[in-house]
């Protein structure tokens, strides 16, 4: 039986409109201490965000959801953020926010494979 490591993950969502609390789950993050990961997938389904919300800038968006992968991957790229310890990189990403881009609450879980499970997680919660 493999190894099981715990893991934490969090969803990405689009808020339009932040006042309204209405949303669409765009990506994923999985933060596994024990294996080192830190990573985050995102897609962003244009048509479903077009019609909720046509005014929405799509490219600032995606812009937003890179900066989460760069500071993800951590090193200078990710700004000052993406030069902090991988736990505390984790932390700040899944900080509640009141912007257009937001993460869920931080769920638990038990892994042999954090890569694994982000494409699992990706799957079921965004496509």
């Amino acid at each position: 039986m493999p190894a099981m490591h715990l893991f934490e993950y969090a969803v990405l969502r689009v808020v339009p409109r932040v006042e309204r609390e209405e949303f669409l789950n765009v990506g994923v993050i999985v933060y596994c201490r024990s294996l080192g990961f830190l990573e985050t997938r995102f897609a962003l389904p244009e048509a479903k965000l077009r019609a909720v919300a046509p005014e929405l800038d799509l490219e600032e968006i995606t812009a937003r959801l890179q900066a989460f992968e760069r500071i993800c991957r951590g090193r200078a790229t990710g700004g000052v953020i993406g030069q902090l310890p991988i736990a505390e990189r984790f932390r700040w990403l899944t900080a509640t926010r009141s912007t257009v881009v937001q993460s869920s609450p931080v769920h638990p879980g038990r892994c042999p494979d954090a890569a694994e499970t982000l494409t699992r997680l990706f799957a079921q919660l965004v496509e």
